[in-house]
């Protein structure tokens, strides 16, 4: 079987370690982007420069034909996913009373209707293949929650009760789905969160730092590979102890 594997919000952070790690794993890797084109460019250049495969791809993963379309150029490209991981997530946050309508369905719509449609669309090649591993990026607010992240939360927490309702539908078919969760890991978002508010949350990190993105792919590398062959509908943890 070939060993193609798509990442959802590839072109930084943790995306972005992801699709490196798998290709340093010896899988093409289909590097998806919705805006930033540039530096999704520069992981494909990064992995070809290292020997690997690899094509960047935009779609809106929350848009059902953009999704069905980056799956025909992905397989016309590269061939069948085998490896799924649904990582493309943003936030919008505010207290509840102050939430709008449109700040909710935002942020539902990337972070959970996506892993719904991107998985749809995965399992077909996967179940004509017997086979293959989907993993989705959760977070550790989906399991604790946390003031003012409201959507983020709920969206979080969907993604781990989609995977375990999927794992259960789809093992049968030699497939397993499994979430990893991060806690406050060094990227591009936390960064935007402000020296005060990183410094206070380091302070509830038993390990006394943030993660780095690397440390997260190093999971989802497992998770991909024939060693995690008998785990399935699990949230794996990556946080440092955070929500002990």
């Amino acid at each position: 079987m070939s060993k193609v594997a798509l990442v959802t919000g590839a072109s930084r952070g943790i995306g972005r370690a992801i699709a490196l790690r798998l290709a340093a794993d010896g899988y093409s890797v289909g590097v998806n982007y919705a805006s930033s084109a540039a530096k999704a460019e520069e992981v494909v250049a990064e992995i070809v420069a290292a020997g690997g495969s690899a094509v960047a791809i935009r779609a809106d993963v929350a848009d059902a034909d953009e999704v069905n379309a980056m799956f025909a150029t992905i397989s016309e490209e590269l061939g069948s996913v085998t490896v799924l991981v649904n990582n493309a997530g943003i936030t919008d946050d505010g207290l509840l009373l102050r939430m709008n309508a449109d700040q909710w369905d935002r942020v539902i719509a990337t972070n959970l209707r996506s892993v719904y449609l991107c998985t749809k669309a995965a399992l077909r090649g996967m179940i004509r293949a017997k086979g293959g591993r989907i993993i989705s990026v959760s977070s550790v607010s989906g399991i604790s929650g946390n003031p003012g992240q409201a959507n983020y939360a709920a969206s979080k927490a969907g993604v781990i009760g989609f995977t375990k309702s999927t794992a259960k539908e789809v093992g049968s078919r030699g497939i397993t789905v499994n979430a990893v969760a991060p806690g406050f890991i060094a990227t591009d978002m936390t960064d935007a969160l402000g020296e005060e508010v990183t410094e206070a949350a380091t302070h509830q990190i038993s390990l006394g730092r943030l993660g780095s993105p690397e440390e997260v792919a190093s999971v989802v590398g497992y998770l991909a590979s024939d060693e995690a062959s008998y785990i399935t509908g699990q949230t794996i943890v990556v946080d440092g102890g955070l929500a002990l």
